[in-house]
């Protein structure tokens, strides 16, 4: 067994599972990349360590620096992870709306939480977080709204694990937050196989769908139009609440424990194999289900968990 030198190279190289009895169609195969195994628990290491790194690289970052960040959720825990083991002093934005898992994991990694109002949502935290950065120029703002390391991230890492695992892919799904997954992974994808489709899930406008959001909110993250991502995006899947949390559960019927999202992931896959004739798709599972589970996801009413993810930022 390999011994590595830190976490940061525990990082990316995770597995995919066939998850094809889910399928709507049975000539489509649906294939789930679990991101969940990073050593932070989420897909957000991998865009936390590239953003780190390629600030130490050109001297953004020296030792002891103070990083200052907008998050909900995976991205500032990634951080607070690597921060912790590199020696800086990370602060986080967070809505006081997320959920309590959230902020202890952020506690454990030592980082400085600031909440902001919960009806602002992570829009909220974010602009909070730009004014903060004006006026202190001596922190470091990374951005990963806005850091071209974050799709960048996954066109060096994940785009490439997805291509040598499964180079009969057809079409690509993952949900749209930051939009870095899409972007990095739907860029090389296109490189490798033009044909191949690249698909977002987002909520309808003003629902909460956890680690989701629909472009039509008002805030398109920067790297989307710096990657280009309205030509490169070949469609969107609007996935509801309630539809996440159901097939959160299906995920959970074939012993796999994963976040939120996740299952807004696979709504989106069974609707793309629900309407074409074959092929071969892979979604991001972006974390397991630890983080959620006072959601009441896997066992209150649905209608009830439906409700409270309504209520509660869990991304």
């Amino acid at each position: 067994m390999t011994v590595y030198s830190s976490v940061l190279d525990m990082i990316g190289n995770t597995p995919m599972v066939d998850v094809t009895r889910l399928s709507p169609n049975p000539n489509v195969r649906i294939l789930a990349k679990m991101e969940g195994q990073n050593p932070g628990g989420s897909v957000k290491d991998r865009i936390a360590r590239q953003m780190i790194l390629e600030a130490e690289a050109d001297g953004t970052l020296t030792p002891g620096a103070t990083l200052l960040e907008p998050s909900s959720g995976n991205t500032g825990i990634a951080l607070a992870m690597i921060c912790q083991e590199r020696g800086y002093h990370l602060k986080i934005l967070m809505p006081e709306s997320v959920s309590i898992e959230r902020r202890q994991m952020l506690e454990v990694f030592g980082a400085e939480i600031t909440l902001t109002p919960g009806g602002e949502g992570s829009n909220g935290a974010v602009r909070r977080a730009i004014d903060m950065a004006a006026q202190n120029p001596e922190w470091v703002f990374l951005y990963q709204y806005g850091n071209e390391a974050n799709p960048r991230a996954h066109y060096e890492t994940t785009g490439p694990e997805i291509w040598a695992d499964a180079p009969d892919i057809s079409h690509f799904v993952a949900g749209l937050g930051t939009s870095g997954t899409l972007l990095g992974v739907g860029t090389y994808l296109k490189e490798q196989n033009p044909e191949v489709k690249i698909l977002a899930v987002e909520p309808p406008s003003g629902e909460l769908v956890e680690g989701l959001r629909s472009l039509e909110d008002g805030y398109i993250p920067p790297v989307f139009d710096k990657w280009g991502g309205y030509d490169l995006l070949d469609g969107k899947s609007i996935v509801r609440p309630r539809e996440s949390l159901e097939y959160t559960r299906k995920l959970a019927g074939i012993g796999m424990f994963a976040g939120i999202s996740s299952g807004a992931a696979l709504a989106g896959a069974c609707k793309v194999a629900a309407r074409i004739e074959s092929g071969t798709i892979v979604f991001v599972v972006c974390d397991y289900g630890w983080k959620y589970l006072s959601t009441g996801a896997w066992t209150a009413d649905l209608d009830e968990a439906a409700a409270n993810a309504e209520k509660i930022i869990y991304f």
